[in-house]
């Protein structure tokens, strides 16, 4: 299949913070998502066949929280009823599915990841992505070692070879990276899947500046899902509200969702057409003019953010703090 449309679901984010039942209330945004994929594709066409949810849609984030209380509260079993529910909701509609959603992992029960998982028309995970870049909540990289003994770079990285073309993830404000984009580029990424909830603009933001780029940059399209709103929590409710898009591979806006909950962001992916242009030599073809191994030496040479912080002892949030201030006197001091 060369030729399908996608769709960046925009739809509001209920914080299940103060919650009385936290799974009560992921069960029943699991419903509304149902609902609202189902009713999407009725409307946009039986050729829908990608779906992109917003960022952490089934809890918001954690704010007071400890690790040991969200991870209680708002992870997810990777085996447990909440992702069968959405694996069958890809089933039901016969979309790709990208959901991000905190999770627990067995290899490491102290901890839990910010995962982004794609299910397949059949229901099957073909894509689990744990976020990388991470202010105050844990990464694989603070236990790069164990993770890497687990699963590989390759499951670090990920990307997904499917019948819609090759998929991969990159999760909120990691799109202001771009060695994560490049990276899941070179290891032929066509479509990235960009589950957000960012502060919304009528202007451009950074993130907004960043997704144009990243497509320009690795010849790739960008799905891109915010939230249609946030409550449950003390912050005004519509500043995470609209935006989500779809960006071609030469950086144009395919389609844009305005405020609220919307099917708006929904375009037509022409794979063919990205093919055919990755494989045009000349000047705009960016991505085979990479110079990796400059890159590669160059970076090696600095120490900035180092990895394994969580591996052997379990911290809060003031020691992300302390490690981004440690980084920063490396860097200028």
């Amino acid at each position: 299949m060369t030729s399908f449309r996608a769709l960046a679901l925009q739809l509001e984010t209920r914080a299940i913070n103060g919650a009385a039942d936290p799974r009560a209330e992921m069960r029943a945004a699991i419903d509304r998502i149902d609902r609202q994929v189902g009713g999407s594709k009725a409307w946009l066409g039986r050729d829908l066949r990608l779906v992109v949810l917003p960022e952490y849609a089934l809890t918001g984030f954690p704010m007071r929280e400890s690790f040991a209380e969200w991870r209680d509260k708002a992870a997810l079993d990777p085996e447990g009823p909440e992702y069968a529910a959405l694996a069958a909701i890809a089933t039901g509609h016969e979309v790709f599915l990208c959901v991000n959603a905190y999770e627990t992992d067995e290899h490491f029960p102290e901890l839990y990841f910010q995962s982004s998982v794609i299910f397949s028309p059949a229901g099957e995970a073909v894509l689990r992505y744990r976020r990388l870049h991470s202010m105050f909540s844990p990464s694989p990289y603070d236990v790069w070692e164990r993770y890497l003994e687990v699963y590989g770079i390759d499951g670090a990285l990920p990307v997904a070879e499917t019948e819609i073309g090759n998929l991969a993830v990159i999760t909120s404000e990691e799109i202001l990276y771009p060695e994560l984009a490049r990276s899941l580029a070179l290891r032929g990424a066509e479509i990235l899947c960009h589950p957000t909830s960012e502060a919304s603009s009528p202007v451009l933001t950074p993130k907004a500046i960043a997704r144009r780029a990243r497509a320009v940059e690795n010849l790739a399209y960008v799905v891109s899902a915010n939230s249609g709103g946030l409550t449950g929590i003390p912050i005004p409710g519509d500043s995470t509200n609209g935006g989500s898009e779809l960006i071609d591979y030469e950086g144009r806006v395919l389609a844009q969702a305005g405020s609220g909950e919307s099917l708006v962001a929904a375009a037509e992916l022409d794979l063919a057409a990205l093919r055919r242009y990755r494989r045009r030599p000349g000047m705009a073809n960016l991505l085979s003019r990479v110079k990796t191994g400059l890159w590669a030496d160059e970076y090696a040479r600095h120490d900035v953010e180092r990895p394994d912080g969580l591996l052997h002892e379990m911290r809060e949030r003031p020691w992300f703090a302390a490690r981004q201030a440690e980084a920063i006197e490396r860097l200028y001091g």
